[in-house]
């Protein structure tokens, strides 16, 4: 795959996930324009992920039982509706369909992983991944900081009308210079993908890195989600603009792990994966000292962000190289961890915050990165055992 297809592929990643993460920096003036009450204002950010999570179970299966291609413009071009909706919302209800529906089409993201690590040899599998999904971080984190400028210039409606338009122009781009997806792999009935994304959580593996994801974004998503928050506030006061610009910090931690791909091509993806971890605890005690301190916040958040990446693309690649005959179901059901723990950071950050503070957020934080290195670790302690042992244990 060339260098242009993979920045294409990166390109509608981030477009597509920056539909869902779009709010994190606004969530209070939109808000307070739709009359959502400040308690109640993750569920902005929320109401993407949960349907986010919705197409993981419903749309990303087709992805093993029709053209690829095709379905990346055709969930382009939806999503750009919901988008165009939020845009025009008169209140509330009106903001939350076009949100949901926004998100249930950013699995997008998912079907063009499993394009990518299709189209790609094997030995450049994660190398692929690593670049694609980098696109990823970039939309999250990336458009804190286009969000913040638009906003405070033209208001929230226009992050949403420009998100809207580049996600109809990158349907076009796709169906016109992406090659066909030729997968090797006969595609099944959407019946027969939908039972074997049920038959994926009865394995170990796809189990432990699910549960990884889990807690890994949920604890992204406490700091992402609720970071306005105190910096809106005193003794900060930032304006939009400049709580934006702390994406580009993030931005820096994650492509810094652009590596992990190749890393874990050549077979490091478990202890990278523990060293990450371990990095993603450490991250929350400078970022726990925001009322005192910008500066160990931003330290905090480039090691946060490396840390996820790193965790990641290590775990899309394991699973991509354990289940190469159903690419979407496996990344999707992975996502679905992935939505689930981003959706409970973002609502759990903004409550927590209301009753005690930054601390009472970062301890939250702290702790779903501990329980992630904790799911790990066990892991690898049992993998570690004689498989005799194992075996004993289990029966018994």
């Amino acid at each position: 795959m060339t260098a242009r297809l993979r920045l294409l592929l990166a390109t509608v990643c981030g477009v597509a996930v920056a539909s869902v993460y779009a709010a994190q920096p606004v969530l209070g003036t939109m808000g307070r324009d739709l009359g959502v009450p400040a308690g109640l204002t993750g569920w902005i950010v929320a109401a993407g992920q949960l349907g986010y999570l919705a197409g993981l179970v419903l749309l990303v299966p087709l992805g093993d039982t029709a053209d690829r291609r095709r379905l990346i413009a055709v969930h382009l071009a939806a999503t750009a509706a919901g988008l165009a909706l939020t845009a025009a919302a008169p209140a509330a209800w009106a903001a939350f369909t076009g949100l949901a529906a926004a998100g249930a089409f950013a699995v997008v993201v998912q079907t063009t992983v499993a394009y990518a690590a299709s189209v790609s040899p094997p030995a450049e599998r994660g190398r692929t991944i690593g670049v694609v999904t980098s696109g990823v971080v970039v939309g999250i984190l990336g458009a804190r900081v286009v969000t913040g400028a638009l906003a405070e210039a033209w208001g929230w409606r226009s992050v949403y009308g420009v998100l809207a338009v580049l996600a109809l122009g990158l349907a076009v781009l796709v169906l016109r210079r992406l090659p066909p997806d030729d997968r090797g792999v006969r595609p099944v009935g959407y019946g027969r993908a939908l039972a074997r994304l049920g038959e994926l959580f009865t394995q170990r593996l796809f189990l432990t890195r699910g549960l990884v994801a889990f807690f890994l974004f949920a604890s992204f998503g406490t700091l992402w989600s609720g970071l306005s928050l105190p910096l809106a506030a005193a003794p900060w006061h930032l304006g939009e603009s400049r709580i934006g610009l702390f994406g580009v910090l993030g931005l820096a931690g994650a492509l810094g792990a652009a590596r992990a791909g190749r890393w874990a091509d050549a077979g490091r993806a478990a202890p990278v994966t523990g060293l990450a971890l371990a990095l993603l605890v450490a991250s929350w005690a400078a970022i726990g000292r925001l009322p005192r301190s910008l500066w160990l916040l931003g330290a905090g958040i480039v090691l946060l962000d490396f840390a996820v990446q790193a965790v990641h693309v290590s775990s899309q690649h394991l699973l991509t190289a354990a289940h190469p005959d159903r690419l979407s179901g496996v990344i999707g059901g992975y996502i679905v961890f992935y939505s689930l723990g981003s959706a409970l950071g973002a609502a759990a950050t903004t409550a927590v915050y209301g009753a005690r503070g930054w601390e009472g957020s970062s301890l939250l934080g702290a702790g779903f990165a501990a329980c992630a290195l904790a799911v790990w670790a066990a892991d690898r302690a049992r993998r570690s055992q004689p498989r005799a042992v194992r075996g004993g244990g289990a029966a018994g």
